[in-house]
């Protein structure tokens, strides 16, 4: 298990690594200044102070060759420290830990509802005996995979907003405002749950553990619940990891879309802005997100199956 556990953070550690260098890459290949658009801000760049762009272009190390630049950036963010940002000028780390409450907010929920409710779909499909509701409750992942996330939110805010009058449509008001967003974050999100989930536990119901237990006389619950379902939720899961990082890039066409104030805004601000400090902050820290969901996922498998610790640490992924 300790071997198991040491390979998965130095899997994670390498991943954070791999985020940071891919993006940092992704910036400098970049068309135009970077320097020139932080200095002008939105303004006219044409009367932006030479003198000005050069102490930018100092103070942010953009005059140094490109793998000098790499290095100080790597090791000041080895510290946690990213910069200040160019747009606010104040610390990369207090404006993503500002922003970070909402998202944090709307990116849980999110993951619950998707949870709740693919998990329920895909027990629902597979425990009917009628065939024709099967068939009905199977078809309803792929159709929420396919339908796009703003139309999707759009729909929710006409019907429950603008017609209905139930829940506010825009804004950061309280639990009720968080329904509307965390509804529309969780449709693909549970779809796919759902998919994968029913798909593991229709094997799962065919395999030969389970026609012995119902020769030993156990009810459909019994098996269904405590037999089936504790094999058919690894790949689950593993999907469940996975999509934490959908959730978080989702997040900021959901915050656009109901006008919240969070992470998702922040970032698309930040890109708009080519302020780099800022987006490099945010990538850095949604990849540390990932890989920490990751983490407790591979370390809850061989808790599910002692197999999977045994035989090195593989787990099912999805193809």
């Amino acid at each position: 298990m300790r071997r198991y556990a040491a390979l998965r953070l130095a899997q994670a550690a390498g991943v954070l690594w791999a985020a940071y260098t891919v993006s940092f890459l992704v910036l400098d290949l970049l068309p135009g200044d970077p320097v020139s658009a932080m200095a002008g801000a939105g303004a006219d760049q044409a009367g932006v102070d030479p003198a000005q762009i050069a102490r930018l272009r100092s103070e942010y190390g953009f005059d140094d060759p490109i793998p000098v630049q790499y290095v100080h950036y790597l090791g000041r963010a080895l510290r946690g420290d990213f910069g200040d940002s160019v747009a606010g000028g104040r610390p990369v780390t207090s404006v993503i830990g500002d922003a970070l409450p909402s998202t944090l907010q709307l990116v849980a929920a999110g993951m619950a509802l998707a949870v709740l409710f693919g998990g329920g779909l895909a027990l629902a499909a597979t425990y009917t005996a009628r065939r024709w509701l099967r068939q009905l409750l199977l078809s309803l992942p792929p159709l929420g995979v396919s339908v796009p996330t703003f139309w999707a939110g759009l729909m929710l805010v006409e019907i429950f907003s603008f017609r209905a009058r139930l829940l506010p449509a825009f804004g950061n008001g309280g639990l009720r405002g968080l329904i509307l967003p965390a509804v529309t974050l969780a449709i693909p999100t549970g779809a796919i749950v759902a998919q994968v989930l029913a798909k593991s536990l229709l094997t799962a119901l065919d395999e030969p553990y389970i026609q012995t237990a119902r020769a030993k006389g156990a009810g459909r619950p019994r098996i269904h619940l405590r037999h089936a379902l504790r094999n058919a939720s690894l790949p689950a899961l593993t999907v469940v990891g996975v999509l934490v990082g959908q959730l978080m890039a989702n997040s900021v066409v959901i915050e656009t879309v109901f006008s919240r104030n969070g992470l998702g805004r922040v970032t698309a601000g930040a890109v708009a802005a080519q302020d780099i400090p800022l987006v490099q902050g945010v990538v850095v820290f949604g990849a540390l997100v990932f890989v920490l969901v990751n983490l407790i996922v591979d370390l809850v498998y061989p808790l599910l199956d002692p197999r999977i610790a045994a035989a090195g640490g593989r787990r099912w992924r999805p193809a």
